[in-house]
């Protein structure tokens, strides 16, 4: 684990990486900086640290493929894209037919650059992760909210005989790491939405004075530093305590802030937020995007009623603090 000198060295120079690079330059970036090392050795700093300066700076990188890659425990995660659910799905994008494998998802910038592809598909009894050469899938660009984001959708089939042996793994686990990246890339972004809306605020003169003075639009700041507060809050608990609840929490939360720190930071701006020119829309776009990744915040807060409901109100404390209960 990283100490608090170490931490802050290592925040300062994966920000100032991230802050003018993207892409390609950016992954070279962070290997020379050696994010890669410190995702082994001490991976929930690694994944805030980076995720949240992505959010920051609306930069993109391969690094949610090489987290994912490394939680399925990939002998060489650098060297192969991770395909992801297609969005608001939650479950493996590959399917057994009989002796086919039939594969529906989304793939990251990664795909174009890498030999190979981790697909996870789902069976009656467990999940199976296969490598897969990457030019055999059919990738067609996504017509999305976030262009910038580089999505593909990706499909494609395969004879099972074909393929090499599958490991078994837990998709659930994968689900979990990848909702902590993204809810990280959140509060990043939630946290840049906020500073242009103040700003905006303070330099937009209406009736003679800023109207940052106006107490409507002091109310729509509050929201957005509300809401990026709670998520912050959020990822850092599901972090120390990874468990499936917390991260479950994390992830309805982020969604849900998501969806009211972009409302109130166009309420502020007005037209110009969504200008080609102005900043504003490129960070909304990237929130509304993930925020449905891995399931959206009703599947999940649906998924934490019932496994509350189960557990029982006397059990509820337990659970949310990392205890022993069971839900």
């Amino acid at each position: 684990m990283m100490d608090a000198a170490e931490r802050s060295l290592f925040t300062d120079s994966i920000g100032r990486a991230a802050s003018d690079r993207s892409g390609g330059e950016l992954d070279a970036a962070l290997s020379e900086l050696g994010w890669a090392e410190a995702l082994g050795a001490d991976r929930p700093t690694a994944v805030a640290v980076l995720f949240e300066a992505l959010g920051k700076s609306n930069a993109t990188s391969s690094a949610l493929d090489v987290v994912l890659s490394t939680a399925l425990g990939a002998p060489d995660p650098d060297a192969a894209a991770f395909v992801l659910p297609p969005l608001r799905a939650v479950e493996p994008p590959g399917r057994h037919d009989g002796g086919q494998i039939a594969v529906v998802g989304l793939g990251t910038r990664a795909l174009a650059h890498r030999d190979t592809a981790v697909i996870v598909t789902s069976t009656p009894d467990s999940s199976e992760a296969f490598v897969v050469p990457a030019p055999a899938l059919k990738v067609e660009p996504t017509h999305g909210l976030d262009p910038s984001l580089g999505l593909v959708e990706v499909s494609c089939e395969f004879d099972l005989a074909s393929l090499p042996v599958p490991s078994v793994v837990d998709w659930g686990d994968v689900v979990a790491v990848g909702q902590l990246c993204l809810g990280h890339e959140l509060v990043g972004a939630g946290r840049t939405m906020l500073d242009l809306a103040r700003r905006h605020a303070l330099e937009r003169i209406q009736f003679g004075r800023p109207i940052a003075s106006f107490q409507a639009v002091q109310q729509h700041l509050v929201a957005i530093a509300q809401e990026a507060s709670l998520v912050g809050v959020a990822a850092e608990g599901a972090a120390r305590v990874p468990g499936s609840f917390e991260i479950a929490a994390a992830k309805v939360v982020a969604s849900r802030a998501a969806l009211t720190a972009t409302r109130a930071a166009h309420q502020v701006h007005g037209a110009i937020g969504m200008t080609q020119e102005y900043r504003l829309h490129h960070f909304s776009r990237r929130l509304w995007a993930w925020r449905n990744e891995y399931g959206d915040e009703q599947h999940w807060a649906a998924r934490l009623g019932s496994r509350v409901a189960a557990a029982g109100a006397d059990n509820l404390y337990p659970a949310v603090t990392g205890g022993s209960a069971v839900i």
